[in-house]
């Protein structure tokens, strides 16, 4: 399915990893063929192995062995893999931040209010018979600032003396792994046939175990109706059966013939990432769950590492073409006015092809035309929010509205004639009629790749709000259901010395100086663009990053605007990562 972009989120309470029974005194009975049988990836398999040896000094030497675990440069502490012990109670015992260790940490929690330490020890406690698994959140790397999506192992082990302690390492290089798609699935449904319907609140909470990157759990029931989709949750109670992928498989009855047939399994298709207009290849795993007299299906549907993508057969518009066409159709309109609307409902013309359309709305928010659904037309869509809360009709008539009378706006709407809403970017214009009646007018593509055109438009317009209000207008930019922040892209302002004000996506930076942040290619970018901003009054600058929910560097330009509001220089930008 189709998914909106969500946290990084996936407590797994004891992975089953295909080994023998370990207990709390003796060696994980962990065989090579075992780990290769259980982890698709080296790292993952050689971080399980760490973390068994060191549980293995650590029930061998006791505390002793904290003194071998501190060891830098040494198999335990080197580089940004390091071992790491925690008393069930919440004391960091050892752990190479200082600021940590010797503390009592329960509290800590993720930029996104995940609970890391509280989620840790659940997951090495909560099941006695499975001292061991898998929690996921952000974290910076050593001495790093900026955090980023880290796996951690954890087992719980018995010393000589007969304490107990919680042994764990985790990895940057973080890649989703079947394992923990099947684990989740079937703790999920654990959690339905224990605690019935009422688990299905739990499904939709983004702090919690059962959202993981662009993956969810989901539920349907016995004929197909959408019970749980918290990707989506408006099409809940919709009968969605007839679903099928990109190349018109049927997605929910596949599923279905999986459970009824083998209990459990894997189905494959082709689908969307979120933000992409390519189909790639998405697995989900699905199960039944009883509840009461009845069953129910569920699953989880995952991007799984270098999974294959479609070929590309259609050749989108690009932002200055649409920019282009939506003026040249105020200028038809103006010319015209509604003598103009059957030429733009015209199939295959320049006006409507390849799910790009014009509509009209009056200045009061009402659908005066449509082209793709004409039933629409009459509805007054001035306060209609997308999914994500994006009042997008109030963004229509703001961006009309301004000064210039034209802007961007992008928010989540399904293709005509499909049910899931995907990112639309639409540029709209005011323009008057004959009558002398003023009309907004737009246009739009889905799935637009992100370019320079997008990255300058919101930071021009962010930049008009800091000067206008200072930081008064900072609330409006990290607004996330306002026009700042969309796909994975945010603004973010910074003082002329490199201190982060306003950060949507990473507030923890907030108040920090960046200004000594080096790139994967060892550049002080902060520097450089603050630098180029304070000269020039704007600057692009290149430099290689982390893309969200991908464990290799890109390229990502960034786009920054020098910005005077009062006596106070700002530093205002935006960036993205450009299509390989």
């Amino acid at each position: 399915m189709r998914v909106r972009r969500v946290s990084f989120y996936l407590t797994l309470s004891a992975l089953v990893v295909m080994m023998a029974c370990v207990d709390l005194t003796g060696r994980a009975a962990t065989s090579s063929t075992a780990l290769d049988q259980a982890y698709e990836h080296e790292e993952t398999r050689d971080l399980v192995v760490l973390v068994n040896d060191a549980s293995d000094l650590v029930m061998t030497k006791g505390e002793a062995s904290f003194a071998d675990l501190r060891t830098a440069g040494s198999r335990w502490r080197k580089g940004e893999m390091y071992v790491f012990v925690l008393h069930p109670q919440g004391n960091m015992l050892v752990h190479p931040d200082p600021a940590l260790e010797g503390k009592n940490v329960i509290d800590l929690e993720d930029i996104n209010g995940k609970p890391i330490i509280r989620g840790l020890i659940t997951t090495a406690t909560a099941l006695p018979d499975k001292p061991s698994g898998w929690y996921h959140y952000e974290w910076p790397v050593p001495d790093g600032l900026l955090p980023r999506w880290k796996s951690t192992y954890v087992r719980l082990v018995r010393t000589p003396s007969g304490e107990k302690y919680i042994v764990g390492a985790g990895m940057y290089n973080d890649r989703m792994e079947r394992a923990f798609v099947v684990d989740a699935v079937k703790d999920a449904a654990g959690r339905i046939e224990s605690q019935g319907e009422t688990a299905f609140q739990s499904f939709h909470d983004p702090r919690g175990p059962f959202i993981a990157k662009d993956a969810y759990i989901f539920v349907f029931s016995p004929d197909g109706v959408d019970l749980v989709n918290p990707g989506f949750p408006s099409l809940e109670g919709r009968n969605l059966m007839d679903l099928k992928d990109t190349q018109g498989k049927p997605i929910i009855r596949e599923m279905f013939n999986v459970v009824q047939t083998s209990g459990s399994g894997w189905v494959d298709y082709m689908w969307p990432k979120p933000g992409e207009s390519v189909s790639t290849l998405k697995s989900a795993y699905v199960t039944k769950a009883k509840v009461g007299g009845h069953w129910v299906l569920v699953g989880c549907g995952v991007y799984l590492a270098d999974a294959p993508k479609a070929a590309s057969t259609e050749t989108k518009m690009a932002a200055p073409e649409l920019m282009a066409l939506v003026r040249d159709g105020a200028t038809l309109l103006q010319q015209k006015g509604e003598a103009a609307y059957p030429e733009l409902r015209t199939q295959g013309s320049k006006w409507f092809s390849n799910g790009t359309y014009f509509f009209v709305w009056k200045m009061d928010g009402t659908r005066v035309f449509h082209a793709a659904d004409p039933d629409k037309e009459g509805q007054n869509d001035g306060g209609v929010m997308d999914v994500h809360g994006r009042p997008y009709g109030r963004m229509f008539l703001e961006a009309v509205n301004s000064p210039t009378g034209e802007g961007w706006v992008h928010y989540m709407y399904p293709e005509p004639g499909d049910i899931f809403p995907t990112w639309k970017s639409a540029f709209v214009k005011r323009v008057t009629f004959p009558d002398g009646n003023q009309y907004l007018v737009g246009s739009g593509i889905y799935n637009m790749q992100m370019d320079r055109t997008f990255v300058e438009d919101v930071v021009n317009r962010a930049s008009d709000v800091v000067a206008n209000e200072g930081e008064s207008g900072f609330a409006k930019l990290r607004d996330k259901t306002g026009p700042f922040v969309f796909m994975d892209t945010y603004v973010f302002v910074q003082k002329a010395d490199g201190v982060e004000l306003v950060n949507p996506a990473q507030p923890s930076l907030e108040g920090k100086n960046l200004s000594g942040l080096r790139d994967t290619q060892g550049r002080t970018f902060v520097t450089n663009y603050i630098t180029k901003a304070m000269q020039n009054g704007n600057a692009w600058v290149e430099y290689e990053w982390y893309k969200p929910g991908e464990n290799t560097t890109t390229r990502k330009l960034t786009y920054v605007r020098k910005v005077q509001s009062g006596s106070t220089t700002y530093i205002v930008g935006s960036g993205y990562y450009p299509q390989q």
